[in-house]
């Protein structure tokens, strides 16, 4: 049997429901498979989801091909609603490809649960008090969830800290656990709560436990990609040149760092969205790393001896394939099977390689064509549809808007009364 590719030729000029066909025959989609994608969450499990349902809300799902990570194929979805941002991925990742796609890893899936103690009067005392306790504290940890034990997680250890704050000295407990392929802030949480009583006896009345839950700092669970780019693909040594100069920009400036680790997080946040995971906490565990030792961009870039780029990212990713919506969302499930993910440290993997892809796509449209190019060129259909176009009819307006440099609803009318007209 042929090895799959996620190498789609013309994919981007298919119908929707080509490409649905194509996505579905590549990850083997059931018939229910493919009513989730297309029908919208029903209001019943929208209800059971959240607090005073009224609606949903829907955005596009898109789906970026051409991604090949540790000798695999992979289409990944990914949705949002900002133009340029599929196309870039996908484009960045079929010239990955040619010097063997990305290379990734990542740590064991730990989660840091807190416990704050205040009023304390006794840091070292309360330290070693807790510390004596360890095993009782793990034990009691993991009596909380027998089927995470079971399947080889559970609170594996405890971290100490001892912080100065405006409110006198804390100490911080940390309990580490392994959440094998859920995200895990429910079992951390249920973790830290029931070992507090443990915690509040160690404080031998030197202080009191005041806060018990999880860190998105996710120190512990970290994932990286690499990637060498070819350097007549991306355009010659001046591309490659200049990119890497506008890295040394960001790398010095947090003005322009935020919005460098927004244009990873664009890549990042859609796959983890689509895949119905916690993309605030992503978003948060990201920049707070980038912000450990000053703020800094979490992908770098250089030239390599063959004068290719090469770009690394490492950030927290706390993503999981179980629980929570990637469980009750049907449209979040068919998502993990189109990735046909095995564990939640391969489906980081997976995401943080698109980061990378879509910084390289932004910073290379930034310093070669200008990326406005390509928001305005998507932008103008948007406002072709608005105006009533409908079919071909749509790009046909799109495009003199573009070539005239005026994208605007009332242009858009204009043209389109003129091409009828005629």
């Amino acid at each position: 049997m042929p090895e799959k590719t996620s190498r789609l030729s013309g994919f981007y000029k298919r119908t929707p429901e080509e490409r649905l066909l194509i996505v579905g025959e590549f990850s083997d989609l059931t018939d229910e498979d493919i009513s989730a994608l297309t029908t919208d969450l029903d209001l019943t499990q929208a209800d059971r989801m959240i607090e005073n349902v009224i609606s949903t809300i829907s955005l596009p799902v898109g789906v970026a091909t051409n991604f090949r990570i540790n000798e695999k194929d992979y289409l990944v979805p990914m949705a949002l609603e900002e133009p340029s941002v599929v196309a870039a991925a996908s484009n960045i990742a079929k010239i990955a490809r040619i010097k063997g796609g990305f290379r990734t890893s990542s740590d064991e899936p730990v989660m840091i649960g807190q416990i704050q103690i205040v009023d304390v009067t006794d840091a070292e005392a309360i330290r070693e008090s807790i510390l004596s306790r360890k095993q009782e504290i793990i034990e009691k940890a993991n009596e909380q969830d027998s089927l995470l034990v079971k399947l080889g997680g559970g609170a594996k250890d405890i971290e100490i800290r001892t912080i100065e704050t405006a409110e006198g000295t804390m100490v911080i407990m940390h309990l580490l656990v392994d959440c094998r392929d859920a995200m895990g802030a429910n079992a951390v949480n249920t973790m830290a709560e029931a070992v507090t009583p443990i915690i509040d006896a160690c404080c031998l009345g030197n202080g009191r436990v005041l806060l018990r839950i999880i860190s998105n700092l996710a120190t512990h669970r970290l994932s990286r990609a690499h990637a060498v780019f070819d350097r007549d693909a991306l355009g010659g040594d001046e591309v490659v040149s200049d990119i890497v100069k506008a890295y040394a920009f960001a790398a010095s400036d947090p003005y322009r760092c935020a919005t460098y680790n927004k244009g990873i997080m664009n890549g990042i946040d859609a796959v983890v969205l689509a895949t119905g995971n916690d993309f605030r906490a992503v978003e948060a565990g990201a920049h707070a790393y980038a912000a450990i030792s000053g703020y800094k961009p979490l992908i770098s870039w250089k030239k390599n001896s063959d004068g290719d780029l090469e770009g690394s990212i490492e950030l927290p990713m706390a993503v999981g394939i179980v629980g929570g919506a990637t469980s009750s969302n049907p449209k979040a499930k068919v998502a993990l099977k189109i990735l046909g993910v095995a564990t939640a440290r391969e489906l980081a993997e997976v995401v943080v390689s698109v980061g990378l892809a879509q910084n390289l796509g932004a910073l290379r449209a930034l310093v070669s064509e200008d990326i406005q190019r390509g928001h305005m060129a998507l932008h103008a259909r948007n406002i072709a549809i608005m105006a009533g176009a409908e079919g071909k009819m749509i790009d046909r307006v799109a495009e003199i808007m573009a070539s005239e440099g005026v994208v605007r609803p009332s242009r858009a009318a204009e043209i389109l009364e003129e091409i009828r007209g005629g």
